[in-house]
């Protein structure tokens, strides 16, 4: 904790970014808590993924409007709401999560990685909204991930993958792990790319302090799976990845098209 002394040393903009940082985790904190709590005293009723998906959202979008972050949404006509995909967008911050959950028009579960399952209240509401744990350290248990997101688009609904596996440190789009695309070939889903611009200005990696600023979400055009395997896979990832690299650069070229 900084002493008063230090604090008073501070720029003039460290201090505002400082103060809205520390009012911002205090809301993260209140509604986290006071819908995870509802989520999980609702699970003892019976499991509603639905509702809790709805829950979800409205936690990310309190977040959004506390913030102050502006959503800038393009490609809307690609993502059919009743339609059922594998979501794949670009990961730059932990505030794409809000970002997602806030602005995407349909229903779908995360496949995670295991860690946020481990947090206090926000792990047992994750579970509660249907979203899927995936360890990475354990091939089997990643494999039995993959099965269960499989069974969740056969039943109609989306999953949503962050293909790099974790957030990108410098902004450049990380090479794509293999098990999204392993899911999207199994399952003849169709792949839905995005790219996402803003977020890690908000957020960074390593840090904890928030610098709220706008935001574009690209969606792109849907990308078939049925004419690939898991021999051929390389091509659609190859193909994926190519389009979310142009969505992420013209989002952040602000051009008025994607």
């Amino acid at each position: 904790m900084r002493s008063p002394g230090r604090l008073r040393r501070l720029p003039v903009h460290m201090l505002r970014k400082l103060f809205k940082t520390v009012y911002i985790y205090a809301w993260i904190v209140l509604v986290t808590t006071v819908l995870g709590s509802y989520l999980i005293l609702r699970a003892l009723m019976g499991r509603n993924e639905r509702l809790a998906h709805r829950v979800a959202g409205r936690w990310a979008r309190s977040i959004l409007w506390v913030t102050g972050v502006k959503v800038e949404i393009e490609g809307l006509e690609h993502l059919d709401p009743a339609g059922s995909y594998i979501l794949m967008p670009n990961h730059q911050s932990h505030f794409d999560i809000p970002v997602l959950l806030g602005c995407l028009q349909c229903e779908f579960r995360w496949l995670a990685k295991a860690e946020l399952f481990k947090i206090p209240i926000f792990g047992k509401a994750m579970r509660n909204c249907g979203y899927i744990s995936i360890d990475r350290t354990d091939r089997q248990a990643a494999f039995e991930s993959i099965r269960q997101a499989g069974e969740k688009i056969c039943n109609g609904v989306s999953v949503l993958i962050f293909p790099e596996g974790t957030r990108s440190s410098d902004g450049r789009i990380r090479s794509f792990k293999k098990g999204g695309f392993v899911l999207a070939v199994d399952s003849g889903a169709t792949i839905l790319p995005m790219g996402i611009y803003g977020t890690r200005r908000i957020l960074p990696k390593k840090t904890l302090l928030m610098d709220p600023g706008p935001v574009t979400l690209c969606i792109q055009p849907p990308i078939e799976t049925r004419g690939f395997s898991r021999e051929t896979k390389e091509g659609l990832m190859e193909a994926v990845r190519g389009s979310i690299c142009e969505a992420y650069t013209r989002a952040s070229r602000g051009q008025a098209s994607c």
